[in-house]
């Protein structure tokens, strides 16, 4: 029976390079694969799968509207698609990855699952939290902190360099806006953003004559 993968990280640990040489890796052997990415993050073009290394491929892409399993099973009457692989999988929603499920189980197609675990602030994402609860298998693909330890957290920086603790749950952004970082690491940067931001809030005393 055919199963649902998620492979997970924090930024800079390789997803899409991983991605891209498991389609390498199916297209070699002659089977056919289909692409997905989030339409949200179009930094390398509509639709592209970009590597930092320098690879790249055309994908589907979609949107929190999308009917991924009508779409799978409009391809698969055209042609026969032996492996799905999905990039910025924290974007789908719930009921996507309940599609996925259902791909793997009713229509006997593999799923390879691409994407961050938790946001800027350490919360998981809807479509993590979905695939993490739903996915046969989980893979931590593995990233660095600056101390040299496992980094699985991911902080959001300005454009001053200096970590931001609240904001939108998404903004696109690669190293210029997000740095990986040891749990560690992370909480004292997020406490340094919180005291930032409460010195800045604070109203200033009024000195007396």
């Amino acid at each position: 029976m055919a199963k649902l993968y998620f492979y997970y990280a924090s930024m800079n640990a390789g997803k899409s390079t991983v991605l891209l040489q498991a389609d390498f890796n199916y297209r070699e052997r002659g089977l056919q694969t289909m692409l997905w990415t989030a339409a949200l993050d179009h930094r390398s073009g509509l639709g592209m799968i970009a590597s930092r290394i320098g690879l790249t491929a055309q994908a589907r892409t979609f949107e929190p509207e999308s009917d991924v399993r009508r779409e799978v099973e409009e391809e698969i009457k055209k042609r026969k698609v032996d492996c799905i692989l999905i990039d910025e999988a924290q974007f789908l929603t719930r009921i996507q990855v309940v599609q996925l499920a259902f791909i793997c189980d009713e229509l006997n197609i593999p799923i390879l699952t691409y994407g961050l675990r938790t946001d800027f602030q350490g919360h998981l994402f809807e479509g993590s939290a979905a695939l993490l609860a739903l996915a046969d298998t989980l893979v931590e693909l593995k990233a660095i902190c600056e101390c040299g330890r496992k980094a699985t957290m991911n902080l959001r920086v300005d454009e001053d360099g200096r970590p931001v603790a609240a904001g939108e749950q998404t903004e696109i952004g690669g190293n210029d806006r997000y740095i990986a970082l040891c749990r560690r690491h992370f909480m004292e940067r997020i406490r340094e953003a919180e005291g930032r931001q409460l010195r800045l809030t604070l109203p200033r005393r009024s000195r007396r004559g």
